[in-house]
């Protein structure tokens, strides 16, 4: 038996016919959302009220907004150990990796996000569920 096109799948998560621009709009700004976020130190919060508002209504934008907020947890656990270490000079080294990494990979969920598609962000922990 051929699989049908994704258009005609439906939703990987809801199994709805079609994503609303919304789910993806909002899934996009779970992602990108916390790049700005964290120049104040919140960049957890924006997923996290996403999934506790928009999550309600729709799996996809919970799925994304759990990614996230998982992904904020690791960065934030890499940055203490970071500054923790940094005596060392250690942490010197991995402070700018955790900045770069904390600017690509929202960039390349959010964009996965507004295909669509889902994202696991390749090294995260997976803490909330």
């Amino acid at each position: 038996m051929e699989t049908p096109p994704r258009e005609q799948m439906g939703s990987y998560i809801t199994g709805s016919p079609m994503l609303s621009q919304d789910d993806k709009t909002m899934g996009l700004v779970a992602h990108i959302g916390t790049i700005l976020a964290n120049f104040v130190g919140l960049g957890f919060a924006v997923p996290l009220v996403l999934m506790l508002t928009k999550g309600k209504e729709s799996s996809f934008v919970r799925e994304h907004a759990v990614e996230s907020l998982n992904f904020q947890i690791t960065v934030f656990i890499a940055g203490i150990i970071a500054a923790a270490t940094s005596c060392l000079f250690i942490g010197l080294l991995i402070a700018p990796v955790v900045l770069i990494v904390a600017l690509v990979f929202p960039v390349i969920a959010g964009l996965k996000a507004n295909e669509g598609q889902a994202y696991k962000y390749p090294f995260a922990l997976r803490l909330v569920k």
